[in-house]
């Protein structure tokens, strides 16, 4: 790799009249160039620490390497620093979890970092994106794990300094696993050779890779939920809006990652970037543009879905009305048949009663046509609402 390093250039002063660097003692400020200090959090991507358990602050691990491959593994920022100034033509990686502000200082001044991506490095839930300070790229990707059980999509974030000799990652989150990143480029010395643009495309394509089971992940439920939705499953419609929230996250961690690669790829003649690195590139770009097409597809067909599904439910709840109606209806029928024939027997029942009293003064007790015309009254009665009820349709 050719020698492109530049004298380490100091902007302590700019930094501190900033407000970054707090004063010595206070909380959250470790010394990152030699000083013990707790790491801040496990390692969550699994790389291994160096042997020395002291001094190391967040760092997961840092290699120096020369010719694609590593030469030192110093334990701290300050060896790291003093074994890359010893490889003229060497590049340092460095891996931090979740760093305090001193350590990002400490590497702000030794590799000129401009002082915006350092604040956006002290802070997790920014947005992906590629900003170019002078000779530094500064990164932030969004790298993605799909949880089946609950249907969730774990976001981690990673932030990416690229200068001419040196890569600094910045992990918040458990994801992605560095170490294999790591190891696939230590074990690949002609690509690592390539310097920290190949770091860069490495990490990108991990990145990227680590979408594909999530996306896998997602149809399979997306395939379940159509099945429940022509199934008649009421709890289906919750499924779908939250799986619809999820996708939202993915699409917004996804999208950015297009227009980034074809930033990266419009300076590959301006910055001599090698023939065989551009065409890695280029795939990255492919395998990001499908998956960012599939995750539209996705909010598209979740989107259908939730329509299809409003429109089953309407139509469930339509027939069950109608049943309702129609039950009430027949019960309605029932009820005017059993107040007719209440109102036909009540008719003789009211006769019967009133010449069931007995009373001395009833002149027509005595009358011999008394009990024909009684039974007669009653029969008349009777047949009479027969015909009234009958002829309005109540039997």
């Amino acid at each position: 790799m050719p020698d492109r390093r530049k004298p380490p250039r100091k902007t302590g002063a700019s930094i501190k009249k900033h407000g970054w660097l707090r004063p010595a003692g206070s909380p959250g400020a470790t010394a990152a160039t030699g000083a013990p200090g707790a790491p801040e959090g496990p390692p969550a991507d699994g790389e291994p620490r160096a042997a020395e358990p002291t001094g190391r602050g967040s760092i997961v691990q840092a290699a120096v390497y020369r010719d694609g491959h590593r030469v030192a593994t110093p334990a701290t920022l300050a060896e790291t620093y003093r074994q890359l100034h010893a490889e003229p033509s060497g590049m340092a990686w460095i891996g931090l979890h979740r760093p305090s502000e001193a350590e990002l200082v400490s590497l702000a001044e030794e590799f000129d970092l401009h002082q915006l991506a350092v604040e956006d490095a002290l802070e997790a839930h920014q947005r992906p994106k590629l900003e170019r300070y002078g000779e530094t790229l500064f990164v932030v990707l969004r790298a993605a794990r799909y949880l089946d059980a609950p249907e969730e999509v774990d976001f981690g974030e990673l932030h990416v300094f690229v200068g001419p000799d040196f890569v600094i990652t910045v992990r918040h989150g458990a994801a992605p696993d560095l170490s294999t990143v790591r190891s696939r480029m230590e074990a690949t010395p002609e690509l690592m050779a390539l310097g920290p643009e190949a770091v860069l495309y490495a990490i990108l394509d991990a990145v990227v890779d680590g979408y594909a089971p999530v996306v896998e992940g997602v149809q399979n439920d997306i395939d379940e939920i159509e099945t429940e939705v022509f199934g008649g499953d009421p709890a289906v419609s919750r499924r779908i809006y939250e799986l619809s929230r999820e996708m939202v996250e993915f699409q917004r961690a996804t999208r950015p990652l297009v227009g980034m690669l074809r930033g990266l790829m419009a300076g590959f003649t301006k910055y001599g970037t090698d023939e065989e690195l551009q065409r890695y590139l280029r795939d990255v770009a492919d395998h990001v543009t499908h998956t960012s097409e599939r995750v539209d597809g996705f909010r598209s067909a979740l989107a259908d879905i939730l329509a299809v599904n409003a429109t089953l439910v309407t139509q469930q709840q339509n027939a069950e009305m109608r049943a309702l109606a129609e039950a009430g209806f027949e019960q309605n029928e029932e009820v005017k048949k059993i107040s007719s024939w209440a109102a036909i027997l009540f008719a003789p029942t009211l006769v019967g009663t009133i010449y069931g009293m007995n009373f001395d003064h009833m002149p027509e007790l005595h009358w011999l046509l008394g009990y024909p015309f009684a039974i007669g009254l009653m029969a008349l009665v009777c047949v009479s609402l027969y015909f009234i009820f009958k002829r309005r349709g109540w039997l």
